[in-house]
């Protein structure tokens, strides 16, 4: 058994391959993902972005290949990656009757105990100070987008996977949640996330997987552009 060093990868996938409605998505593909690297995901709507993250998140199952999180293949330890992992998909995933403090006590209870002191400054971060006891539906879209984007706040996860995080918030959010990526990579995590917004993040370790390139070039090697 092989155990990742500091130095090495620890996201690797494995000639990935997905079919969907006899359609590939992607084919052959490969990468690895380090500590203090943002990997952006791109491709035209249809090309199989939120596949791919639902894959490497674990919520699909439907590919071939091999997915290996420190030096282990996920399926022979599957546990141990989803505790390392934090997922925010595309739709918010929050609970329109509860306020946000109950939705994140209940989302991020399964990471671990959190003090209500902990997740009014996550939601003050996201500028929703004064709206902990709200419920959800008198909330606007972006003020919900707001609530599960706190999440990373309290994250312990090494690994994020953000599937659009930038949709329904206002500049300075998205200028805040860019922000938020850096520290994160630079403390030693990993992000890959899919957006149409075009990243202002200026990082050497930001690199971008572009899944139409990957299925035009499917008879030639193909390498993550680094940005």
């Amino acid at each position: 058994m092989t155990v990742a060093t500091p130095n090495d990868p620890l996201l690797m996938l494995r000639q990935l391959r997905c079919i969907r409605d006899d359609r590939v998505l992607f084919s052959e593909l490969a990468l690895d993902l380090a500590p203090g690297e943002i990997v952006q995901v791109t491709g035209p709507n249809g090309s199989g972005k939120t596949t791919l993250l639902r894959i490497v998140s674990g919520l699909s199952l439907d590919f071939e290949g091999e997915i290996v999180w420190s030096g282990i293949a996920v399926e022979q330890n599957r546990l141990a990656y989803q505790q390392d992992l934090l997922f925010i998909g595309h739709q918010v995933g929050i609970k329109a009757a509860l306020t946000p403090e109950e939705n994140l006590r209940a989302v991020m209870g399964m990471h671990g105990q959190f003090k209500k002191e902990d997740i009014h400054d996550a939601l003050s971060r996201v500028d929703l100070y004064g709206f902990e006891d709200v419920p959800c539906y008198q909330l606007s879209a972006g003020q919900q987008r707001r609530v599960a984007l706190a999440r990373l706040h309290l994250s312990r996860q090494r690994l994020w996977i953000l599937d659009e995080p930038f949709t329904a918030i206002d500049r300075a959010g998205v200028k805040a949640l860019e922000s938020l990526l850096i520290c994160h990579a630079q403390r030693g995590g990993m992000v890959m996330l899919t957006t149409h917004h075009e990243l202002g993040i200026q990082y050497q370790g930001l690199k971008r997987l572009d899944l139409a390139e990957l299925l035009s070039a499917s008879d030639h090697p193909f390498a993550v552009e680094a940005v």
